[in-house]
């Protein structure tokens, strides 16, 4: 289905959530809110599905990549996929998550976008909504070009390409909120642990939602 007919279906007016995500996207703080060299504790979510279900797998890893804590959660969706609206189909599962962790990370990386979408990335939305700076990752481009290993929405940069592992794709980088770009792309590039392609704690978050679908559903 197209998106025309998948709000049809679902009863969504697309056009209010756009300004919804336009209206909160001017909240964002693109700068650094602390000093993120002494830090202790770093999170990162993400989200795997069978079906109709979603699982979402947080974890806080120190510094040096061992695991702190990890919690889970998994619930219908509500929401179908429709490009530009990810965080709507998967955000409240992410901060049902989120919440049952009892240390609070000091940075949250991401699989999705942040400032690099077009009005509100899914790591955008879910700063907002749990007050934590986070580090979208995303694998593609959702809108905007790349220029001397920047990436350029609407005349403004955004991010940055990240590519630590040989021969494979690129990783496009971009500051959900609370944190600058080059804050951003620096530690994505800082946690990258080769073979791996992923900054590793959200690798150990990817492969622990794996874990848990399989022990879920099988």
């Amino acid at each position: 289905m197209n998106p025309e007919e998948l709000a049809k279906k679902y009863n969504l007016d697309l056009k209010k959530l756009e300004q919804e995500q336009e209206k909160l996207a001017k909240q964002l703080e693109i700068k650094d809110s602390v000093d993120f060299s002494n830090m202790e504790k770093i999170g990162a979510i993400d989200n795997a599905f069978h079906e109709n279900m979603i699982i979402s797998a947080c974890i806080v890893v120190s510094p040096e990549m061992e695991t702190l804590e990890q919690e889970y959660f998994s619930d219908k969706m509500k929401f179908p996929y429709i490009t530009g609206f990810r965080a709507y189909r998967e955000l409240p599962a992410m901060i049902e998550a989120f919440n049952k962790l009892e240390e609070k990370p000091d940075v949250v990386f991401i699989s999705g976008h942040g400032i690099s979408h077009p009005r509100l990335g899914m790591a955008s939305h879910f700063s907002l909504s749990v007050g934590i700076p986070t580090i979208g990752v995303a694998s593609s481009l959702l809108a905007g070009d790349v220029k001397k290993g920047d990436i350029v929405l609407n005349g403004k940069k955004v991010g940055k390409v990240l590519q630590e592992k040989p021969g494979s794709n690129p990783l496009y980088i971009s500051p959900g909120n609370k944190i600058s770009i080059e804050t951003a792309y620096e530690l994505a590039k800082k946690f990258i642990k080769l073979p791996h392609k992923l900054p590793e704690p959200l690798h150990i978050a990817h492969k622990y939602s794996k874990e848990i679908r399989e022990e879920l559903f099988g």
